[in-house]
């Protein structure tokens, strides 16, 4: 498989605004705006995460570069679809100083457009954030508290101030100003920021009005593809499958996700045993489908990993011997790993694919992506790889959880209008040349 450590350059389309319904004659499609997003190696610790996320010593997130602020200051942020609360590392003075939090990207004190949200705004009244925000009492400003998965905490002020997505007209938005310091990524680029893409009222997708937006990962150095707003492409069909939403609140449903219908696995083209009953949600919400490109790999719950782990070691088992240790976890959720020797690859190409069956669509993972090296672990002379699925229940987590890792080389829309996902396989650097041709 291909070294962790992508360095894939993807580009962010904005399609033109709507046409009016007037009779004025049709306006001209404007120029598409692109800026850089790349998979980025990030060290645990340099990001928080909300209790429904794990922690990877070896994480690669996907990262975009905006400018926040007047002047504008440039940052590096995840783009995240499973949270909501976009949020920045900010330093205390107009100056980056000694007492800045290490990893800082923003200096509030230097923009002339930063402003704190108070108490009595309706953004302080949000509802879909995991913790509700509270008021500060000496300065009636709004705070936020966010829970990460090692069980720390980050304190911080909800403000606004204005993002500029390249050459568009630069957007108010929302945001956490933290004041918790995080360590900074290994190349020595800050990653100190999360962009919010869910569903929710503070989200960067709601407050900037975006109804459909969708990405392509590459799996190699080539470009892939991010656009924004809609991407009705020719040469791209797309397979929907419907966002799910339970007709009542549940406690254990998060509904501002992406959230879809998981109907089946098969194993090699071998459906798995499992019942319908354990790939749905249960009353309380818990057991639901998300797609989350703030997360690696890929998430089952208990009995489904069980299903899908039994079948996976038979069927590889004339290929690669498992390793034989119960209590070895990669990262405490993988434990469906293999001895390979050395310096060789995996037999990817003779690993029976992984599929996962939505309502109209599917999503396949095969080859290089099944399989992840424990950096530094091995057996004798042999290295220790994993399969990239984890079990939920040794996090633990209460949902499916879809990684971005299984989302490379698929075109994933994301349909708020209609409420549904889009998929198709596609060659990233293909899609973007493609792409390339029409603008």
């Amino acid at each position: 498989m291909p070294p962790p450590l992508l360095a894939c350059l993807l580009l962010l389309l904005v399609s033109a605004r709507p046409w009016s319904v007037a009779a004025e004659a049709p306006r001209p499609a404007a120029r598409p705006r692109v800026f850089p997003l790349r998979a980025r190696q990030v060290p645990a610790g340099a990001l928080p995460r909300r209790p429904s996320k794990l922690r990877f010593h070896h994480n690669v997130s996907l990262t975009v570069s905006l400018a926040v602020g007047t002047p504008p200051q440039n940052v590096t942020m995840v783009l995240d679809t499973g949270s909501e609360l976009s949020w920045l590392l900010c330093a205390p003075g107009r100056r980056a100083n000694a007492s800045a939090p290490r990893g800082a990207s923003f200096r509030p004190g230097a923009s002339r457009t930063f402003a704190a949200v108070p108490c009595g705004s309706a953004q302080c009244s949000s509802r879909d954030l995991p913790a509700p925000p509270s008021c500060d009492g000496a300065s009636r400003q709004c705070r936020v508290s966010l829970s990460y998965a090692d069980g720390s905490t980050s304190d911080g002020a909800l403000a606004t101030d204005v993002f500029a997505v390249g050459d568009a007209p630069p957007l108010r938005s929302a945001f956490g100003c933290m004041s918790s310091a995080y360590d900074s990524s290994p190349d020595g680029v800050a990653t100190a920021g999360l962009l919010g893409m869910n569903r929710g009222t503070l989200s960067f997708v709601s407050q900037a009005s975006t109804r459909r937006f969708s990405y392509c990962i590459s799996d190699r150095d080539d470009a892939g593809v991010l656009l924004l707003g809609h991407s009705d492409l020719p040469f791209l069909p797309l397979n929907y499958t419907p966002m799910y939403q339970p007709a009542l609140p549940l406690p254990y449903f998060d509904r501002v996700a992406y959230s879809v219908q998981l109907l089946g696995i098969r194993v090699g083209g071998k459906p798995l045993p499992i019942p319908a009953s354990v790939l749905a949600p249960d009353h309380t919400g818990a057991g639901q489908t998300m797609v989350d490109s703030g997360t690696q790999f890929t998430f089952l719950l208990g009995d489904a990993y069980s299903a899908l782990k039994a079948e996976f070691l038979r069927q590889t088992k004339p290929l690669l011997p498992a390793v034989d240790d119960p209590n070895f976890a990669f990262e405490q959720a993988f434990d469906t790993c293999f001895r390979v020797p050395e310096g060789r690859p995996p037999p990817s190409a003779r690993l029976p694919a992984v599929s996962l069956l939505f309502k109209g669509a599917e999503m396949s993972v095969a080859g290089d992506r099944l399989l992840y090296k424990v950096p530094g672990e091995r057996r004798g002379g042999d290295g220790v790889w994993c399969l990239t699925f984890g079990n939920a229940d040794m996090v633990p987590l209460t949902a499916y959880v879809i990684g971005h890792h299984h989302q490379m080389n698929l075109w994933v829309e994301y349909d708020l209008e209609r409420g549904r996902v889009g998929l198709a396989p596609v060659k990233c650097d293909v899609a973007s040349e493609r792409l390339g041709l029409m603008l």
